[in-house]
């Protein structure tokens, strides 16, 4: 027999409030954490509407956060964050207020860096492979077509 342990409501919210301080949370993450807690759905509503009211959840201070580190750390690209906001119920609004956290200049930057570093790990000796080779890791990693496309013609003739 396996035993899991049980969380009263005031367990369950420190809990919930340690886990939410520790680093920025979706309302999604924290809802699946309830519920492998095993939180009947009227405490996980109670809990996550009082994370809510003390500012340990707040989505928009997630979707800035989650921008600015995906694009510096990861060097994802626009279209990838977007997908992995949606993908964790972020909101058009906040979506786009997390994309604010990116500066154009830095994103252009990030974007000539990744390519040009990239292209030297690319040891194919066709240029048309070695452009799709390029394109396609761009791509995967989010950055639009446009810039994509553009980057490798400037970098490869």
């Amino acid at each position: 027999m396996q035993f899991t342990k049980t969380y009263t409501l005031t367990e369950a919210t420190k809990k919930l409030e340690h886990y939410c301080a520790y680093q920025e949370r979706c309302h999604q993450e924290v809802v699946q954490k309830l519920k492998g807690m095993r939180m009947i759905p009227e405490a996980i509503d109670q809990i996550v509407g009082h994370l809510i009211k003390e500012n340990y959840l707040n989505e928009e201070r997630f979707a800035k956060s989650f921008t600015r580190g995906k694009f510096r750390v990861k060097k994802w690209g626009k279209n990838r964050i977007v997908r992995e906001l949606k993908m964790r119920d972020i909101t058009a609004f906040n979506i786009k207020s997390g994309l604010k956290e990116i500066e154009e200049a830095e994103y252009l930057t990030n974007l000539d860096e990744l390519s040009k570093k990239r292209l030297e790990q690319i040891t194919e000796t066709n240029p048309l492979k070695k452009k799709k080779k390029l394109a396609d890791y761009l791509l995967y990693r989010g950055w639009e077509n446009h810039l994509v496309y553009d980057k490798i013609n400037e970098l490869i003739r």
